[in-house]
């Protein structure tokens, strides 16, 4: 989970109000005491946390409760509201002109911090949405950046152009010119430094008097914390920043303190990398993110996710069978192999509204696609009648099913055991069974008269 310390700290504290008995200015105090000391460890600077928890118990203080709406809510919706702020608010999107072509996108950022590697992510989520992307190698300092900067692009098939001899990174995109008018979006890669020096600012403002660009995104690593803030101030006076990109928020704890860091420099965070593949890169929505932080889910992303790893006709039906109880083993595995493609299902189930709260078995949130391969198998050397009702999957049977399939029977009972879990999970939810915190974040997001506001 991305900021996973400061995610369950933040649902911890959330819990403390769904089990209170009474909602007053005591349980607000622990409340504001759990947040700050959260925001503190997630390294996000000591003055902008009081500034945010002074701001939520005066609002719960202050401001009334609708009618319809139960204290214990108004303060969840308030911590909500002010932590959507306290990131930045709105969305910063990155929107593409299709009248103009070639859409040119700047990457800049100091050395370490995944530029390259994002310019991969960044050029497969345009291309997955129908994008015609290139990229061109203007790092001319590193001698492994032309060759990187292949290899990667490769990987999510896209266009590359670079050329290993040239040392004027100008020269290189003079070159190269009038190939790139034939893309919708062409992906810049220029040279980075152990620190913004003057040689990097002249070389980055001359390309920038070329190119022209539509964005230059600065790339930050999510490990500078608070030093985010100092960073993208800089390369703005240099070259002009438009938006950030966060990377490494899935490896680090001070990944709260770059994200709050440059919603104060207004620097709105475009994308946040969340992982090592190339799908995982994300769209910054401040709503739907706190959504996730706070158990709350997050749609949106789901669906995106979604769109790439089934059609619509097969999530219809999956989710209907799933909802009936109906599914049997093919069915079971089929989803399996579905939320595989979308990523670790402990990431996907963070995005469910409501199943962040739910204290799921580990082994079912980690369900690898070696294993899913020896399943298979298993259900190739299974009865039609057993594959339709794996409860008569027992003893001997799984015995016979092993052998057949070349797998040991521990394989055939851990995915039976897989099975009855998942039965179990979908019985939990239709059953009403979820803790208080689920039941809350549930009604809250069918509750009208809150503004407008949904939670995701």
């Amino acid at each position: 989970m991305v900021l996973d310390k400061l995610s369950s700290s933040l649902k911890e504290t959330l819990q403390k109000v769904a089990r209170a008995v009474f909602v007053d200015e005591r349980l607000v105090n622990e409340l504001i005491k759990d947040i700050q000391k959260a925001l503190l460890q997630s390294d996000v600077n000591v003055k902008m946390v009081f500034e945010l928890t002074k701001a939520i118990k005066e609002r719960f203080l202050k401001e009334e409760a609708p009618g319809a709406v139960s204290k214990k809510e108004w303060l969840i919706k308030i911590v909500y509201e002010e932590l959507v702020k306290f990131l930045g608010e709105e969305q910063g999107k990155i929107d593409v002109d299709s009248k103009k072509k070639p859409f040119r996108i700047m990457m800049v950022g100091l050395f370490g911090n995944g530029k390259t590697t994002t310019i991969g992510k960044l050029s497969r989520f345009y291309s997955k949405r129908g994008y015609k992307v290139a990229t061109i190698g203007l790092d001319v300092h590193r001698p492994a950046a032309p060759d990187q900067l292949e290899q990667i692009s490769k990987s999510v098939n896209v266009a590359c152009f670079v050329d290993k001899k040239e040392k004027k990174a100008l020269k290189i995109y003079e070159k190269f010119e009038k190939d790139l008018n034939k893309f919708d979006i062409v992906i810049v890669d220029t040279a980075g430094r152990d620190a913004l020096s003057d040689d990097l600012i002249k070389e980055l403002n001359d390309l920038n008097k070329k190119i022209k660009p539509d964005e230059n995104i600065l790339v930050i690593g999510a490990d500078v914390g608070q030093a985010a803030e100092a960073q993208a101030a800089k390369f703005h006076e240099a070259c002009g920043v438009t938006g950030v990109i966060i990377t490494k928020l899935d490896g680090t704890a001070k990944g709260g303190g770059a994200l709050a860091a440059c919603a104060v420099t207004g620097a709105k965070v475009k994308f946040i990398g969340v992982g090592e593949k190339p799908e995982d890169l994300e769209e910054f929505r401040p709503k739907n993110f706190v959504g996730r932080l706070l158990g709350m889910g997050d749609l949106e992303a789901l669906l995106e996710k979604a769109k790439e790893a089934m059609t619509t006709e097969q999530a219809e039906d999956l989710g209907k069978k799933f909802l009936k109880g109906e599914f049997n083993l093919l069915d079971l595995y089929e989803q399996m192999e579905a939320m595989s493609k979308m990523g670790p299902l402990s990431k996907v189930m963070e995005m469910i509204p409501g199943m962040g709260q739910l204290q799921l078995p580990k082994e079912m949130l980690s369900v690898q696609e070696g294993k899913l391969k020896k399943w298979k198998h298993a259900m190739n050397s299974m009865t039609k009648d057993e594959l339709e009702d794996p409860e008569l999957i027992s003893g001997t049977r799984i015995e016979r099913i092993a052998k057949g399939a070349g797998v040991s029977t521990s394989d055939v009972r851990d995915l039976v055991k897989q099975y009855r879990q998942s039965k179990k999970m979908v019985k939990m939810l239709k059953g009403g069974s979820m803790n208080n915190m689920g039941k809350m974040m549930k009604k809250m997001q069918s509750m009208k008269g809150m503004g407008g506001m949904k939670f995701r």
